[in-house]
């Protein structure tokens, strides 16, 4: 079986792809399948979340890129750049994993989640395509970087991670 565990940025010599839905690229532990029908683990450093086209190098020296599978998806418009971050605060609001993109929104297929923001004046659109969620603030892989592919990719934590963090409350005394 394959062993997958060095995360590379780069290589000339790419063996073979790994398509995987956004739920598996978040494991740091996986057992799977190429298309070749070869199997694979995955060993990550714990919290790595794996991103369309990354690389991962083998102790063989050998290089398989991630592929982000299409899954049912809705895609989410507005009217205006206001609606729209309406939209994105009550997602937020119920910790759902969003994709940002320039001018939608989209999130994994859910009924209730549609109901709520056709109520919000958005446009759904159902569709089939790679799911690629921001990975928040304190996430392993937040902030972006534009490659000019109209894509954007995720490079280190957005914000720095507190060690700890005193939340204040309306009823707390001054």
């Amino acid at each position: 079986m394959l062993t997958l565990n060095n995360k590379i940025d780069h290589s000339d010599n790419i063996s073979a792809q790994l398509v995987l839905p956004y739920e598996m690229r978040e494991n740091s532990r996986l057992r799977t399948t190429l298309a070749c029908g070869e199997e694979v683990a995955i060993f990550t450093a714990r919290g790595t979340v794996l991103r369309h086209h990354d690389l991962l190098q083998s102790e063989d020296g050998r290089v398989v890129q991630i592929v982000a599978a299409a899954e049912p998806t809705y895609r989410i418009t507005c009217h205006s750049p206001h609606d729209l971050l309406r939209c994105a605060f009550h997602l937020g609001n119920r910790h759902t994993q969003t994709q940002v993109g320039d001018g939608f929104l989209r999130i994994h297929q859910d009924a209730v989640l549609k109901q709520m923001l056709q109520g919000l004046g958005a446009t759904i659109t159902e569709e089939t395509a790679p799911f690629e969620p921001e990975a928040g603030a304190y996430g392993s892989s937040g902030g972006h970087h534009h490659h000019g592919d109209g894509h954007y990719h995720a490079h280190g934590p957005l914000a720095p991670i507190p060690a700890r963090q005193k939340i204040h409350r309306p009823s707390d005394s001054q």
